[in-house]
């Protein structure tokens, strides 16, 4: 038994552009640019500007914005106090900007949720909002959006993404508490004297401001270990700034909206975002999304948080159970506790329960690698979707020569560290068409929606682009056998 292929694909497209800051490597490349600009008459900055403007026309909104930004940036390079014509200010700012190509290597790893705008639409079809990674120039990974529509006959339609696509503004947290920072702290292993001293000064809620200002005393009281510091006042600095919101213009539509790495913990991206509607005990609901903050070096798993898809907050996840990849987060408590599945150990899939929803300190193991095909490695595809049958888990695999296959398993509703049905063979293998790509022999998804009793999964082929497969979930669950 195997999903049924619809045959859609959403490929990479290397049109879609967004305008980034470019910084030379030194400072003194940056006086040297700013210092020969200087030399260009109005006239020649205007033809200069025109040209520039021209060249770029049509591809962005509001592009001068961004370049007066850069310009504010630069303008600490300049000889002189004498003011600056905006059209120089604009020519500057375009020196150091960049148009970087989001999705040029691939879109894949898609996790999909119903989108918050319901309306307009025709009896019994619904909206759905599709996050994908959108990966390009140094493999460095961003959330691109998409969205769609799935009718009463559960065909699926795929909204024209727009030709633009924008950043948001970014905003550090506006308040940190002192306690969950310092606990993080200690779980990075940051501390000693050094630190105590800077946390001592702030009250016990503070801002990134505050928090600069104690790091910059603590420096000025010890001048002789200023270098011996430096790595700490890094480490307390990217924790701050890891933790952050970011806005959008409601103006701009979904498929227009990058989440492209800020915090100094993402500047080699973003990596596989699951994405989940929780309801709340309240009645209220927000969706939430587990991902991968990578800086080249370190993996550190972060959550985020939206209503909207317009205003997202970005929070570490932290606690000693905070390990490895693939964290997926339950819909709703279970038994008035947050509870989430998480590859531990890059090998087993775990779950583990927690009354703070940032805070994480157990961990049981809940799946082992059984069947050849997933001897390697066993872990989730996305957040478990509740049926009435039981919490129904997509699950992958990895077996010989890395080929990765997609499988599913039933937990009970009640209590799902029993596992009451499962797969023993492979809902989905990568056939010839999807096993070419960036990564071969990969098929991957990060989250999965039910319509009309029918499991839609949009799904990577082979880390290059993306697809949909369904199948019955009356089909899927009769298929399983008891564990």
């Amino acid at each position: 038994m195997q999903l049924e292929r619809t045959g859609i694909v959403l490929s990479p497209n290397s049109k879609r552009v967004v305008l980034r800051p470019f910084a030379p490597s030194s400072d003194e490349r940056k006086l040297k640019i700013v210092a020969r600009l200087a030399t260009l008459s109005d006239a020649e900055v205007d033809a200069q500007l025109h040209e520039v403007l021209e060249s770029f026309h049509g591809r962005h909104i509001k592009p001068q914005e961004f370049f007066l930004r850069r310009f504010e940036t630069a303008k600490r390079f300049l000889l002189t106090d004498l003011p600056v014509s905006r059209n120089r200010q604009l020519l500057i700012g375009s020196y150091f900007t960049q148009e970087y190509a989001l999705e040029s290597a691939a879109l894949f790893n898609p996790s999909m949720v119903w989108h918050p705008d319901q309306s307009r639409l025709a009896p019994g079809s619904r909206r759905f909002a599709l996050s994908l990674r959108a990966t390009g120039e140094g493999h460095i990974s961003s959330i691109a959006f998409r969205s769609g529509i799935l009718d009463a006959h559960n065909k699926i339609t795929i909204e024209e993404p727009s030709r633009f696509v924008t950043t948001p503004e970014y905003v550090p947290d506006a308040q940190y508490e002192k306690a969950l920072f310092q606990s993080k702290l200690a779980e990075l292993g940051v501390g000693g004297a050094f630190v105590e001293s800077v946390l001592s000064r702030l009250d016990s809620e503070f801002t990134l401001e505050q928090l600069q200002a104690s790091l910059r005393f603590s420096l000025k009281q010890d001048r002789s270990r200023r270098e011996e510091f430096a790595l700490i006042v890094e480490a307390v600095t990217t924790l701050a700034k890891s933790n952050y919101e970011i806005t959008y213009s409601p103006d701009h539509s979904l498929s227009e909206r990058l989440i492209f790495p800020l915090s100094p913990t993402e500047t080699n991206g973003i990596e596989d975002a699951r994405f989940v509607e929780f309801h709340d005990e309240d009645g209220t609901s927000c969706y939430y999304a587990t991902y991968s903050a990578y800086d080249g070096k370190m993996v550190l798993p972060q959550l985020l948080q939206t209503k909207d898809f317009l205003h997202f907050k970005m929070h570490t996840l932290n606690g000693p159970a905070i390990a490895d990849k693939g964290f997926a987060l339950f819909p709703r408590k279970v038994r008035g506790h947050y509870a989430m599945l998480s590859r531990q150990d890059g090998e087993n899939l775990y779950l583990m329960y927690s009354d703070m929803l940032y805070f994480w300190h157990t961990k049981e193991i809940l799946l082992r690698p059984t069947w050849p095909w997933e001897f390697v490695q066993v872990g989730n595809c996305g957040s478990p979707i509740e049926t009435d049958a039981g919490w129904l888990v997509i699950s992958h695999g990895v077996g010989p020569m890395r080929a990765y296959s997609m499988s599913a398993f039933l937990l009970d509703l009640d209590d799902p560290s029993r596992v009451i049905g499962r797969l023993s063979e492979p809902l989905l293998t990568p056939n010839e068409v999807e096993r070419e790509g960036y990564v071969p022999n990969v098929v991957y998804s990060c989250g999965a929606l039910v319509h009309n009793g029918q499991l839609i999964i949009p799904y990577a082929m082979s880390d290059h682009s993306t697809t949909f497969g369904t199948i019955p979930v009356d089909d899927l669950v009769s298929a399983m056998r008891p564990d």
